[in-house]
């Protein structure tokens, strides 16, 4: 299992996130490669090293029709249009770019965060938040430039140290505003925070957005670092160094007391929450909308099951399964896009097989896999039904043709 731990002690920012990446040897080439495949006009990204108080560390700017957001500039959600972009539309552009899988689900998952918490504070629908053109685009090639780095390195999970919220007024298009942002402070629920640490704004909402959507509450388990990146923010405090600081690392084992087994480090274990209501009185047809709607703002797993309820009535029991992070964005969801008048929710472990992503080569093209690690080590492969299906109408085979091309790419231990 590989962790990422952000040591985010002078605050993190998009920008911070992607040159800890690249100083961490994220390859320029992989980078420009997947944000061309974005098609967003005028970006250029220019990368230099720098020094924070002493700390050799790496910066990233981002320019857009040779263009970049000065420090302070205004930022946030809008309700115009014109030169704005919907978080509709930039949600699009990226999954219709053709990333990996991996880099699409976490590009997406910060980018549904950003605007769940922007429509929270301005009383909108998450689609419907609007970023300026300058802001959007450099907020795609930071968040999007992220989820590489996520992918590239093959990390598993993440951890963000507490994070100084930073004092004082930032400018947005809404007037001035107390830092920490409105939406970066909704963004931070759950996670660890430093208030009033520093007089300037620390954290932005980019940055706050990778926290919520990647890093898992709560302490990092015992670690053991093999690799540490340096990203440079753009202003220079006096009070220390401004630089996330990004550290690879795997578990480190601690001792177990005698005569307990070894611990199996194929199995992993994380804190979740189930959010459940019963439903009586909906049209079963609007299930797959609601469904659609939770999955795509970040709920790990959703199901129906039918139940009978009191006087005899049949309804339906919705269960989510979410990080807590996620509840009180899902738990709307549901009372929104359903006719229940409320929801409960009660923590869970689960335990999870390792899992990793790989794309297998096949007669047919590369169809993008899951490898899951089984207790005793060996391999388990669960291609992706969507790319399986692609295949097989592409070249007008039956779909079992293509699984038996996978699981042969694989070797006879898939059979």
């Amino acid at each position: 299992m590989r962790i990422a731990y952000l040591d985010a002690f002078s605050g993190i920012a998009g920008d911070m996130m992607l040159g800890a990446f690249l100083d961490l040897g994220l390859p320029r080439d992989v980078l420009d490669a997947e944000i061309a495949k974005l098609k967003l006009p005028g970006i250029e990204i220019r990368t230099h090293e720098t020094h924070r108080l002493g700390i050799r560390a790496t910066k990233v700017d981002v320019l857009v029709a040779g263009k970049t957001e000065a420090p302070g500039a205004p930022h946030g959600a809008h309700a115009g249009h014109g030169s704005h972009h919907s978080c509709k539309e930039i949600l699009a552009r990226i999954r219709g770019a053709g990333l990996g899988a991996r880099t699409e689900e976490h590009a997406l998952a910060i980018f549904r965060q950003l605007a769940i918490a922007e429509g929270r504070v301005h009383g909108k629908d998450p689609e419907e938040v609007h970023f300026h053109e300058v802001g959007a685009f450099d907020a795609i090639v930071d968040i999007v430039g992220a989820a590489i780095g996520f992918s590239h390195f093959g990390i598993d999970r993440v951890f963000a140290s507490a994070v100084p919220l930073g004092a004082g007024f930032v400018r947005t298009d809404h007037g001035r505003m107390p830092v920490p942002a409105p939406a970066t402070l909704e963004l931070l629920r759950g996670h660890a925070t430093l208030p009033a640490d520093g007089d300037l704004e620390l954290v932005t909402p980019t940055g706050a957005a990778i926290i919520a959507a990647l890093a898992e509450p709560g302490a990092p388990p015992p670690l053991r670092p093999f690799a540490i990146g340096y990203g440079a923010g753009t202003l220079e405090l006096e009070d220390r160094p401004n630089v996330l600081r990004l550290v690879l690392a795997d578990p480190a084992e601690t001792t177990r007391p005698a005569g307990l087994p070894p611990r199996n480090t194929h199995i992993e274990s994380d804190q979740m929450l189930v959010i459940e209501t019963n439903i009586d009185d909906m049209n079963p047809e609007f299930f797959r909308a609601a469904t659609e709607a939770l999955f795509a703002a970040g709920a790990r797993d959703v199901t129906l099951h039918p139940i009978t309820m009191k006087q005899g009535r049949p309804a339906t029991c919705l269960q989510v399964i979410a990080a807590p992070q996620d509840e009180e964005a899902l738990s709307e969801i549901i009372l929104r896009q359903t006719t229940s008048i409320g929801v409960r929710s009660w923590p869970v472990q689960r335990r999870l097989l390792r899992r990793m992503q790989q794309s297998v080569a096949t007669p047919y093209g590369a169809i993008a896999c899951k490898i899951v690690i089984l207790p005793d080590g060996s391999e388990r492969t669960a291609p992706e039904a969507t790319d399986l299906e692609r295949a097989a109408r592409e070249h007008q085979v039956p779909i079992a043709r293509v699984l038996e091309a996978v699981l042969e790419a694989r070797g006879p231990a898939e059979k």
